[in-house]
């Protein structure tokens, strides 16, 4: 009986994140669209991501520049430090960080939002007066963090490659022209679409299992801070496991 709840209960829990992210993608094309909801979760996603998405871009971008300034001149290929730096923080740096912030602020502030509005019948209420608590609050979310990750990716990606010119230009003394050309050396506009999609992928992600975890609460207030709790736990596990397959997938596409 206990073997038979531990491999149940994640089983169950997997088939209602399930269920709960193909009705949120039918929600999507249903009309009404909760426009207010949206605009105001995407205000605020942004309010809480942009600051600390930018603190962390620059040291990142930095000091992986940095490293690879030293490298690169022990070689004799100093200038091509910004081929290095374009190819970082496009690929990684831009999207993860981005996500990284928005799962750990704006996911489980989603999270414990819903969880309050579930264990205080708010989404049974919902359903009584005949709004669908998917369509009304879950879609919203959903497209909020997808699209403010997309656009956080972007400045982040713009800040990185910004830092890491004044750090190498003035700090380590490379030629500006030559890690201005070193820059789309390697990487081109196919990259930059594979990075902004990537983002958006966490996005979407982070926001569903924060939004499933968030209307599955059970227990009361300490049900609603395990659930912020595993949202983060899980939404990282999601993030990485995410990027290594689009990784693999960017590499295929642009050898």
């Amino acid at each position: 009986m206990a073997t038979a709840n531990v491999i149940g209960k994640p089983l169950r829990a997997f088939g209602g994140f399930y269920a709960m992210a193909l009705d949120t993608f039918a929600a999507m094309f249903r009309p009404p669209f909760a426009w207010r909801e949206f605009i105001s979760q995407s205000w605020f996603v942004a309010r809480v991501s942009i600051v600390p998405t930018l603190l962390l871009t620059i040291p990142y971008t930095v000091l992986l520049t940095f490293i690879e300034t030293i490298l690169l001149g022990e070689i004799g290929a100093a200038d091509f430090s910004g081929t290095g730096a374009a190819l970082g923080t496009v690929r990684q740096i831009g999207p993860i960080v981005t996500v990284l912030v928005v799962a750990g602020a704006g996911a489980t502030a989603m999270c414990a939002d819903l969880g309050a509005r579930t264990i205080r019948e708010e989404l049974d209420a919902l359903r009584v007066m005949g709004i669908d608590p998917i369509q009304a609050l879950v879609v919203p979310r959903v497209l909020a963090a997808t699209v403010v990750s997309l656009a956080l990716s972007a400045t982040v990606i713009l800040v990185g490659l910004s830092g890491a010119y004044f750090f190498v230009v003035y700090i380590q003394n490379v030629s500006p022209g030559a890690f201005a050309a070193g820059l789309t050396l390697i990487i081109g506009a196919t990259d930059v679409v594979i990075a902004l999609v990537k983002a958006a992928l966490f996005g979407l992600s982070a926001a569903l299992i924060a939004c499933y975890k968030g209307i599955s609460v059970r227990g009361g207030p300490a049900g609603v801070g395990n659930a912020v709790n595993e949202t983060v736990v899980f939404t990282f596990m999601a993030l990485f496991a995410i990027n290594i397959v689009a990784t693999a997938v960017a590499i295929k596409i642009t050898l």
